[in-house]
C-alpha cells in the first residue's frame, strides 16, 4: 500500500475530531501526510504515526498537491484558505473540500477558487469518526469529474465508497443538507418521544425496541415517497393525509397535557391541515413535499 503512495502527498487542513481521523486514515495507507491547524497541540499524536506538522497554512498547502479541507464551517475553512498567502500557494493545487455547509457557500467558495488559479471539489462525510478509514464510511464529493478522477486513488485511503455527485459544485452539499434534515428531524422526533413517554411512566429503556420497530418501516416508505413524488402519484389509498393529521393532533394533545412543548408537531400538524385545505385530503403524506414547495 505505501508503495501504491509513494509518489502521493495530501495536506489535511482542520485537526478537530473528523480532521484527525482523516489524517490518521491517510498516515495508516501510508500516504505522506502533512497536517495544520489553526489552534495548536492537537497534532502531536499524527506527528508520531508519521505526518509532517505545518508551521502556517501557506507552509501546509505549498506542500502537498491535494489539500483536504475539515473544519467547522465555511466562515472556518474562509478564514483559513482565504489570506493572500495561503491563497498564492494554493494556485494550481486541488483542494477537497469535506467542512459541512450549504449549497450556496459551496458555489461561492467554487467561484472564489476558480478566479485564484485553484482547482476545487466540494464534499462531505455522511459517517462518524469511528467509520473512516474503514469500509463503513461514506463520501459524497461533486464538481469536476476528470479533478475527482485524478485524486480518487488517495482519497480511497479514507475507506468505505466515495460517490461523484456531478460537475454541479453546490450538489454535494445539497444532499448533505437533505441528508442530514432526515438524521435530525428524525432524532428530534425521537427525543419528544422519549419525553412523552417518561411523563407517562415509560422508561426510555422500555420504548427503545418499539421505537427500532417504527424505524424499520421507514426504509420502504423512502422508496414509495420517491417514486410517488417523481411520478407525480401521491397516492393516499393506504393511509391518506385526514388519517395522518388525526394522528398529530393526539401526539400534540398528550404533549401539552404534561406541559411538554409540541412546536415540532404543531408545525407538522399545521403544514398537514394545509394540504388538507387546498384539496389534498385523499393524497398520501407524500403530497406534503409539494406542499413545503408553494411560494
Amino acid at each position: 500500500m505505501s508503495r501504491h503512495f509513494e509518489q502521493s502527498a495530501v495536506t489535511v487542513l482542520g485537526l478537530g475530531p473528523m480532521g484527525r481521523a482523516l489524517a490518521g486514515a491517510l498516515l495508516d495507507a501510508g500516504v505522506r501526510t502533512t497536517v495544520w491547524n489553526r489552534t495548536p497541540g492537537r497534532d502531536g499524536e499524527l506527528v508520531e504515526r508519521g505526518a509532517v506538522s505545518a508551521r502556517t497554512a501557506a507552509e501546509a498547502v505549498a506542500a502537498s498537491p491535494l489539500i483536504v479541507v475539515c473544519v467547522v464551517n465555511y466562515d472556518a475553512a474562509d478564514a483559513v484558505l482565504r489570506p493572500a498567502a495561503v491563497a498564492g500557494a494554493l494556485k494550481g493545487r486541488t483542494v477537497v473540500n469535506l467542512t459541512a455547509d450549504t449549497p450556496d457557500r459551496a458555489r461561492d467558495t467554487a467561484n472564489w477558487a476558480a478566479a485564484h488559479g485553484i482547482r476545487y471539489l466540494d464534499g462531505a462525510i455522511m459517517t462518524p469518526t469511528t467509520t473512516i478509514g474503514t469500509p463503513a464510511a461514506v463520501f459524497i464529493l461533486s464538481g469536476p469529474a476528470g479533478l475527482h478522477q485524478e485524486h480518487r486513488p488517495v482519497l480511497e485511503a479514507l475507506g468505505g465508497t466515495h460517490t461523484h455527485l456531478g460537475e454541479e459544485i453546490g450538489r454535494a452539499a445539497a444532499y448533505d443538507v437533505a441528508l442530514l434534515d432526515v438524521f435530525w428531524t428524525a432524532m428530534a422526533g425521537y427525543a419528544h418521544a422519549l419525553a412523552v413517554a417518561r411523563a407517562e411512566g415509560i422508561t426510555a429503556r422500555e420504548l427503545a425496541p418499539f421505537a427500532k420497530g417504527i424505524g424499520a418501516i421507514l426504509p420502504p416508505l423512502f422508496d414509495q415517497y420517491a417514486e410517488d413524488l417523481d411520478d407525480g402519484t401521491f397516492s393516499g389509498e393506504l393511509n391518506p393525509i385526514t388519517s395522518a393529521v388525526s394522528s398529530m393532533a393526539h401526539i400534540v394533545h398528550a404533549s401539552e397535557a404534561h406541559g411538554i412543548d409540541a412546536g415540532v408537531m404543531r408545525g407538522a400538524e399545521g403544514m398537514t391541515r394545509r394540504a388538507i385545505g387546498l384539496g389534498h385530503g385523499d393524497d398520501g403524506f407524500s403530497r406534503i413535499v409539494e406542499v413545503l414547495g408553494r411560494r
